[in-house]
């Protein structure tokens, strides 16, 4: 009798091993590999090396420059006849006017709708109800206008941006100023006397809301307003970029006539540093400034309003640099 492996159909064993297929390797080898990658995109390559060290400078730069642009809490509101009237009539960037149903048409109203007709904002009927919730309560008389959050600048823009006119920097600092119509009235200075911009501390400090806007008679819009952390870094950083720093005191040892007079400290990048009124400079930023400049005064007035002293410095630097 046979055995298993002489019947018909069965499976004939054998030691040797099957031969092992390539997997399809043989035939992917043949087929074409695409294009060449671009030399950025090889890791190995020095275009790519040279790619990634910018990007992580940019992100650093970014870091230290504070990323984006930052821009102060929301939307405002501003509520009343008057005051929406005078927000139109000064530029302020209004987005949309909201008018209560039923409110009266007054000469007010009327230039509401004409000046907003040309400055191309939108006008919107709402309940008188709608508009106590979207003011919060104020008394709107009938009538508010909703303005955007300020978009701050960086302190660095101000440089470049004096930079890219061909110009020496012009910037204003200033120190724990409180009151948004002192800041709108710095901005308003600033911008007509050919600052660069204006530098404000992030807390403890007035901000870009609607009254520093009207205050500003729209120069906010043509002058930049930059926010800082701290003011001392700021000044720290503005002095290793070539930057000399006058911070303004009644008791300054330079006065501004000796300022203007030396033609290279004029003529040269150059920073003022405004303090509050009551106060004046805090004392590390006072001891951060290059000097302190005094503004001579006749009579018994000891001290100027930060608004105004800010704009005698700045109309006196800018005459002096013209003369230059």
């Amino acid at each position: 009798m046979a055995g298993n492996s002489s019947r018909k159909g069965a499976i004939r064993k054998s030691s040797k091993k099957p031969t092992g297929g390539t997997g399809g390797k043989v035939r992917r080898g043949l087929e074409g590999k695409g294009p060449t990658p671009k030399a950025v995109d090889r890791e190995y390559h020095k275009a790519h090396k040279i790619a990634e060290a910018r990007k992580r400078a940019d992100k650093r730069a970014g870091a230290q420059r504070g990323g984006p642009r930052r821009k102060s809490g929301g939307d405002e509101w501003i509520a009343g006849r008057n005051p929406v009237v005078e927000a139109l009539r000064e530029r302020v960037p209004v987005t949309s006017v909201y008018v209560a149903e039923g409110a009266e048409r007054d000469g007010r109203l009327r230039e509401v709708f004409r000046l907003a007709a040309e400055h191309g904002v939108g006008l919107l009927e709402v309940s008188r109800g709608e508009l106590d919730r979207l003011t919060d309560g104020a008394v709107h008389q009938g009538l508010a206008a909703r303005i955007p959050a300020y978009e701050y600048a960086h302190p660095d823009d101000l440089l470049d941006a004096a930079d890219d006119l061909g110009q020496k920097p012009l910037v204003v600092m200033l120190d724990s100023i409180t009151d948004p119509r002192n800041l709108g009235a710095i901005v308003r200075s600033a911008a007509g006397f050919g600052a660069h911009g204006v530098v404000i501390p992030e807390r403890r400090a007035a901000s870009m809301t609607a009254a520093a806007w009207k205050t500003s008679a729209g120069a906010a819009a043509r002058c930049p307003v930059a926010q800082t952390v701290n003011l001392t870094r700021q000044i720290k950083a503005y002095q290793e970029a070539g930057c000399f720093v006058i911070g303004l005191a009644a008791d300054g040892d330079l006065t501004l006539p000796e300022l203007t007079a030396d033609a290279d400290l004029v003529e040269g990048p150059l920073v003022l540093v405004v303090g509050s009124e009551g106060e004046g400079l805090s004392r590390l930023v006072a001891e951060s400034c290059d000097r302190l400049m005094s503004i001579p005064m006749a009579g018994v007035l000891e001290s100027l309003n930060a608004g105004v002293a800010a704009s005698v410095a700045l109309y006196a630097v800018a005459e002096a640099r013209a003369r230059g």
